[in-house]
């Protein structure tokens, strides 16, 4: 096979696939399970911090392998053809003399000034004829073993002798090269993407309990870190978006909670509500049944862009009463849970109901993990895997056949008019 062939292979299994799965099983095995507490500062920080745990544990991996490299299968098929003939640690000793090259080169090209002042015009030379004695001795053909081991053994002692003050230590670059990935990690969940998990049935049917889920930070403005102050301002959300907020609870010493709901009037509108369905400033949001599943009725409701499915309770104790109206304050929204009769929402909460804007975090994007019962690996539900949250409604596996094809009959019917009318002045 040709070596291109080989490189295919090795270096995405290898650099990739190996170190992510490794990864993601670390992760599973750290996290604390749902009916215990987390007894130790690592489990609970990476419990709280998914992605950016699994970017590490990635990293930490990858360097492991990478440190490992010449020993693994397919390593004597890769690199450069007078690498694949020679043994392991020859061949580990010939990529440092690359390495060692490339490094010296550099700190000659960046520290020239330094290095003309310092050290004697002799020093220089000899290190110039090291340098270049070395390279010719990798190129060579037939590959001497010998002479490239003295050339190898003579340049590294005179790099480390003359350029030592500016090389940087096999562990010190491991160390970078971690808290690099730590630092990105940590960029990432305050800027661009965040995980959460679903604890609840609130959004039943569009999140199920134990989805884990993507929220997308830039969709509204991303926070500076440990403040709710915004970069830039996105605000408001559109009516129909899944956003993540934290819980806006009245007591300044309450625990953080974070919620996922949808939204369902922004500031100005009037909210009324009944048997479950949202009016907004007069206009009834368009819904359609679907159908029935133990117990509860399904509705397809149309808001905005977005056609979603939601879930009412068919027995006694379900919302068959009128809630509202509710007028929303300039720099609130007001949201609901798609689960209409199981859902601690605006409707339910004091001083007025809204979600400050500062409150939101972000959008929901899609479901990147799912489990069923138990709430933990291995029970991962792969139909649940990519599940777009804010596209078109994707009920679970084992919704009978006349639920599902309720829903594509109402999709077919969509509605013309999905956009409520403007607040009245």
């Amino acid at each position: 096979m040709d070596t291109k062939y080989y490189r295919f292979i090795f270096w995405p299994l290898w650099f990739v696939v190996v170190p992510l799965a490794l990864a993601l099983v670390t992760l599973f095995l750290l996290i604390p399970g749902d009916s215990a507490a987390s007894t130790s500062w690592i489990r609970g920080w990476v419990g709280d911090q998914k992605v950016p745990a699994a970017i590490v544990l990635f990293t930490i991996y990858e360097l492991i392998l990478n440190h490992f490299r010449h020993s693994l299968p397919f390593a004597s098929h890769v690199g450069s053809p007078q690498q694949g003939k020679l043994a392991p640690e020859t061949r580990r000793a010939y990529e440092h003399a690359g390495h060692l090259l490339d490094e010296a080169y550099r700190i000659l090209k960046r520290h020239k000034r330094a290095i003309a002042r310092e050290l004697p015009a002799g020093n220089r030379e000899e290190l110039a004829e090291s340098l270049a004695e070395l390279r010719s001795s990798m190129r060579r053909e037939p590959f001497d073993e010998a002479e490239f081991s003295r050339r190898y053994q003579r340049a590294n002692d005179l790099v480390a002798r003359n350029l030592g003050r500016w090389q940087r230590g096999e562990l010190r670059e491991y160390a970078e090269s971690i808290l690099i990935a730590v630092g990105v990690a940590l960029l990432l969940r305050a800027f661009v993407v965040e995980a959460f998990k679903i604890p609840s049935g609130s959004m039943l049917p569009t999140l199920q309990i134990h989805d884990h889920i993507f929220v997308n930070k830039f969709a509204y403005g991303p926070t500076i870190p440990f403040s709710k102050t915004r970069l830039y301002d996105g605000m408001p959300p559109k009516h129909g978006d899944v956003i993540v907020f934290e819980y806006p609870d009245p007591d300044p010493h309450a625990e953080r909670q974070d919620f996922i709901k949808r939204v369902v009037a922004l500031p100005g509108d009037t909210l009324e509500v009944f048997n479950g369905h949202p009016m907004i400033n007069g206009w009834q949001v368009p819904n359609c049944k679907a159908g029935s599943v133990e117990g509860a009725e399904l509705f397809v409701e149309f808001l905005s862009d977005y056609a979603y499915v939601t879930m009412s309770q068919s027995y006694e104790g379900r919302s068959d009463k009128d809630e509202g109206p509710f007028v929303v304050q300039d720099g609130e929204l007001w949201v609901m849970g798609d689960n209409r009769d199981n859902s601690h929402d605006s409707r339910a909460w004091q001083q007025g109901g809204g979600v400050p804007f500062a409150n939101i975090k972000g959008r929901a994007m899609f479901v990147w993990l799912s489990f069923g019962d138990g709430g933990s690996f291995p029970n991962i539900t792969w139909d649940r895997l990519l599940t777009n949250v804010m596209g078109d409604p994707r009920l679970p596996k084992g919704t009978p056949q006349a639920v599902l094809d309720g829903v594509e009959r109402c999709l077919a019917q969509r509605p013309k008019e999905t956009y409520p009318p403007p607040p009245k002045k």
